[in-house]
Order: C-alpha cells, then structure tokens, then sequence
C-alpha cells in the first residue's frame, strides 16, 4: 500500500507511543495501536485511473458546490474524514502559478469555507485558464501541493494532499458548460478516476 507523504510524522510517533505504553499501561497502548492504525489509513494513497474520457475528480468525497464564476464553472468536493485525501489533476495542462492563501479553518461544506487556507494552482490547458484549489477545512492545519510553476500535468496526477479534511475545487476551463457537466450536488465521486465533465470531440 502506498501512502501520502507525511504519515510518518503523525503514524511513528503514535506507534512509539504505543510501544512505550505496552509496557507502563498496556490498556493504552491498544488505544494508541489503534489511533495509528487510522492515520496510517487515513494516509493510503491508492492507484487510481479516469474512467473515460473528460475531467476527472480531483478528490475522494461529495460534490458539494457547483456554480458560475464570470464564464467558468467551478465543482467543490468535499472530503470527510473516511475519504482519500491525495488529490488529482483533472486535466492535462502546464501550471502556471501554485499560490498560498492563509485564513480560517472553518467546516469544509460550509460557505464560509471561502475564507479558509487555500493553495490555488492556475493550469493552462487546450481549452483555455482553469484553476484548481485546495481548501483547508475544520481540523485540516497543512495543505502539501506537490506541483511547482512550470511543471507539465498529466490527467489524474498526484498534486498534493491535505491533512486530515477540507475540500477540493476544480474552476473548469471557459470551453465547459452546464451541459457538460456530468455530476450533480451530493454525487460521491473518486478521485483521478470519476469524470466530472466531458465535451463531444
């Protein structure tokens, strides 16, 4: 099984723990056995491929937005705690700009989530500007973008990951509309494999 960077550094010191507590208080140790047993879970990073072809999720969870920006739609899933949380590229693309935003941490499914901690990735692709977001929710304290300016994307790529909740946005390039759309609010969809939208060649 593969796993997100970063799981050692809440999965080693939780089984240290445990190991420690075998010892001086063996009931805790299984607590602690079993808290690092879900990080570790929490942290699995799957293989994942598209489904067809179109734009694919970029997160494990529920559709949770879907509106107009000016000429763009943009599509929110929200990732609760049981969801993989490494996130995909949607479309094939070059990055042009990965910007941190600090802000609040506020539940990932509400509308204030607008205003927490985000990286924005802005990607160019054939059919134009899209930009992908990763949103910090409630519990979620690091986002991890693993792409850089200039790099060239591949549809359902790794880009990052986040820690322990939030949200994941993808701000369709000006070509889709609501016709291509192929979800619907409160839609469950996979990450890198489930297609969010899809034209007619």
């Amino acid at each position: 099984m593969r796993f997100a960077p970063g799981v050692r550094r809440f999965a080693i010191p939780t089984f240290a723990a445990a190991a420690v507590l075998s010892v001086l208080a063996p009931p805790l140790s299984v607590v602690a056995l079993a808290v690092g047993g879900f990080v570790a879970w929490f942290f699995r990073d799957p293989d994942r491929r598209p489904s067809g072809p179109g734009v694919v999720s970029p997160a494990d969870g529920r559709v949770s937005v879907i509106r107009k920006e000016g000429e763009q739609l943009r599509v929110g899933v929200f990732m609760n705690v049981t969801d993989v949380h490494v996130n995909r590229a949607p479309f094939a693309g070059r990055v042009e700009r990965v910007t941190h935003r600090p802000g609040k941490h506020l539940p990932a499914f509400s509308k204030e989530s607008e205003r927490n901690e985000r990286v924005d990735i802005d990607v160019a692709t054939d059919e134009g500007p899209a930009e992908l977001s990763l949103i910090a929710g409630a519990f979620a304290r690091r986002i991890h973008p693993y792409v850089e300016r200039g790099e060239e994307l591949s549809r359902a790529q790794r880009i990052g990951h986040i820690d322990f909740g939030s949200r994941a946005d993808v701000l369709l390039p000006p070509t889709y509309g609501r016709e291509d759309l192929l979800v619907e609010e409160g839609d469950r969809l996979r990450a890198g494999e489930s297609i969010v939208a899809a034209q007619e060649r």
